[in-house]
């Protein structure tokens, strides 16, 4: 794709994120586009975003467990950024109404990173020595794309279906937690929905970071000291709308909640 073309879908992407309409899918409006095309519409997206006021205060891997590439028939991890306007704290409600179009929860663990991480050649004993703690997280995902109807291409440029986020109140040392084997349990209005364990994001949410700071890295992008990043769903994704509550619960690690408006 020509940079007129990236500059479009990137205006297309930003007009549906503020509108909350969906549109048709990049990958049907230009069948020529490829991953590396999509990272750039990605980028020229952030920039809008951050032209209106926003930071980016994190970075996330979407798509890692075989329950999600099943679900949204992904066959490969993307990335996305995080900026202050997306992230809710426990206690908060979550005004998905508001901001999303078709909104879908899931639960994750959030790395708090105390050191940069730079790529390529980050490894999992960089990404511990490099973490400050981690938390419990939901977070819901949206799609500016029409139905979901979303390959690769489009879930990267749509900054891999970022929506909203929710940090617990539990933070732990990364070293105390087997990541590999930590159990969660999803709960939607009472009812336990899901379970999953860490093993399912690529063997183990360490895995998931450290691809995350190398490929970032392949872009000049580091993962910074300060910021949240997002490990990946460790369960399948769950419809969600106004006046539910979700729960997700991570064996040593502690819980999050959040209502739905």
């Amino acid at each position: 794709m020509n940079k007129d073309s990236i500059a479009q879908c990137a205006d297309v992407l930003y007009q549906a994120l503020t509108s909350r309409e969906s549109v048709k899918p990049l990958s049907e409006e230009h069948p020529n586009i490829t991953i590396d095309d999509a990272y750039q519409v990605s980028l020229q997206l952030l920039q809008k975003r951050l032209d209106s006021g926003e930071k980016v205060v994190g970075k996330k891997i979407g798509v890692t467990s075989k329950a999600v590439m099943n679900m949204l028939k992904v066959g490969q991890p993307d990335f996305g950024f995080i900026t202050d306007k997306m992230v809710y704290s426990q206690g908060q409600d979550m005004p998905i109404s508001e901001h999303l179009i078709q909104p879908r929860a899931e639960g994750e663990l959030a790395f708090i990173l105390k050191k940069d991480l730079s790529g390529p050649g980050v490894t999992n004993a960089d990404v511990l020595a490099a973490t400050e703690y981690v938390m419990p997280c939901i977070e819901v995902v949206d799609s500016r794309i029409e139905d979901w109807r979303i390959k690769i291409e489009d879930t990267v440029a749509d900054n891999a279906s970022c929506g909203l986020l929710l940090m617990g109140d539990s933070a732990v040392d990364p070293r105390d937690v087997d990541m590999a084997t930590c159990g969660m349990v999803v709960e939607k209005n009472g009812s336990i929905i899901s379970t999953g364990a860490g093993a399912a994001v690529m063997g183990s949410p360490v895995n998931c970071v450290t691809w995350l700071a190398n490929t970032l890295g392949e872009y000049g992008i580091s993962l910074k000291a300060g910021e949240i990043i997002l490990s990946g769903s460790m369960v399948p994704l769950e419809p969600v709308k106004a006046g539910d509550h979700l729960q997700v619960s991570i064996g040593g690690v502690g819980s999050a909640s959040v209502r739905f408006v």
